[in-house]
């Protein structure tokens, strides 16, 4: 319990801030995509023995070429090709955790183990986080110009292109530290929740960023208590949690503007 508690405050640290940067940059459709193009790549890893995090490279590149190649097709939108790849990417992981040849275990890459995260988890996800801390704060002049007006960005020293490159690639190391505790499929309620949350709390980004996280850290107390009284699932519980949080907030935040 102490070491899942000490995971979820990672988590909701790094996944609130880059969370609050998902929601500025209306980018929650494609988080859920990202999230799901990493499994495959993550599947793999486990099975021979590799690092997540080079599984989850794998699998973004994976993905990347597949819209590419996808979106030539004649006739076909951005948006179906996206779905297409990004379906067909999560459908082979499962395929591939399920199968029977592969080993015991590989589940939780789906669903999570947050009573099962281990001392050498909590170090990478230490690590993890702190490298998205130092790149948040270091990027978050550029994220602003671009986030703001991306037209006009360059003026102000930043290049809309590698800013968009870094946020996604922040996001999939959130998406790396959150696998172990929530797994692939719950791993986006860290992300989003919390920071949609705060905003329907607080206007200005730093307080919003503030909000979220102990918003995150909430959700991921209560929702332990609850698993361990209940006697029901760790991380959908903490899932569970990020939702009724949302509602409360939304709800506070329809009463500020009636």
């Amino acid at each position: 319990m102490r070491r899942a508690l000490l995971e979820l405050l990672l988590l909701g640290l790094a996944g609130s801030l880059v969370g609050c940067w998902v929601l500025f940059y209306e980018l929650a459709y494609s988080t859920e995509s990202l999230a799901h193009a990493l499994f495959p790549g993550l599947v793999v890893a486990a099975v021979l023995g590799l690092p997540l995090l080079a599984g989850g490279a794998l699998g973004v590149l994976a993905a990347a070429a597949g819209i590419a190649l996808v979106g030539r097709t004649p006739g076909l939108g951005r948006d179906t090709g996206v779905a297409v790849v990004i379906t067909t990417l999560f459908g082979l992981g499962v395929v591939l955790a399920l199968s029977p040849s592969s080993p015991p275990g590989l589940d939780g890459l789906l669903f999570g183990d947050l009573l099962g995260v281990t001392r050498g988890d909590l170090v990478i996800s230490t690590l993890l986080v702190a490298a998205t801390v130092g790149a948040i704060v270091a990027l978050h002049r550029p994220l602003l110009a671009v986030g703001f007006d991306r037209t006009s960005a360059s003026a102000f020293g930043a290049r809309p292109f590698l800013v968009d490159a870094a946020l996604l690639s922040l996001i999939a190391i959130a998406v790396l530290v959150g696998v172990q505790a929530l797994g692939n499929l719950l791993v986006v309620a860290l992300l989003v929740g919390p920071a949609a949350s705060a905003r329907q709390l607080v206007s200005r980004l730093p307080a919003m960023m503030s909000v979220a996280t102990f918003l995150a850290w909430g959700s991921g107390i209560a929702g332990l208590y609850v698993s361990y009284y209940l006697n029901v699932a760790a991380g959908a519980a903490v899932a569970s949690g990020t939702v009724a949080l949302f509602l409360a907030s939304a709800g506070i935040g329809a009463l500020r503007t009636a």
